[in-house]
C-alpha cells in the first residue's frame, strides 16, 4: 500500500516561503512522477507543479511558475515543493500525488494520479 505525507504548511505573511515535503512509502517511488495540487475552500482542485520520476523535467501553472519550484529526491522517497513570494490567493490545503502508471511525465490532469496525500494548510495573509 502506497502512503503520501505532506509536511510543512503554515501561517506565513504576503511575500514569505514555504517548503513543503511529502514523503512516500515503498520502493517505487522513483518508478512514477509526482505532482503537486492545491484546493481552496469553494474551488476546484488545481494543479500546481509536476515532476518527471527522475526529476529530470518539471511542469508548472502559469500562477506559481517563477514562484514555485518542485523537486524530488528519490534516495528519501520525498518530494518538495519551495514556495516563495507567497500570495494570498496561494492559501489552500497543498496535495501531493503519485502518476498511476510508470510511462506517466507529470500531466496536469488529477485523473492521471491515483494516490493522494492528505494535504496540508497553506495560508497566506495579507
Amino acid at each position: 500500500q502506497v502512503q503520501l505525507v505532506e509536511s510543512g504548511g503554515g501561517l506565513v505573511q504576503a511575500g514569505g516561503s514555504l517548503r513543503l515535503s511529502c514523503a512516500g512509502s515503498g520502493r517505487s517511488f522513483s518508478a512514477y512522477a509526482m505532482a503537486w495540487f492545491r484546493q481552496a475552500p469553494g474551488k476546484e482542485h488545481q494543479f500546481v507543479a509536476s515532476i518527471t520520476r527522475g526529476g529530470g523535467a518539471t511542469s508548472y501553472a502559469d500562477s506559481v511558475r517563477d514562484r514555485f519550484t518542485i523537486s524530488r529526491d528519490n534516495a528519501k522517497n520525498t518530494l518538495y515543493l519551495q514556495m516563495n513570494n507567497l500570495k494570498p490567493e496561494d492559501t489552500a490545503v497543498y496535495s501531493c500525488a503519485r502518476a498511476a502508471t510508470t510511462w506517466a511525465t507529470g500531466d496536469a490532469g488529477s485523473g492521471s494520479y491515483n494516490y493522494w496525500g492528505q494535504g496540508t494548510q497553506v495560508t497566506v495573509s495579507s
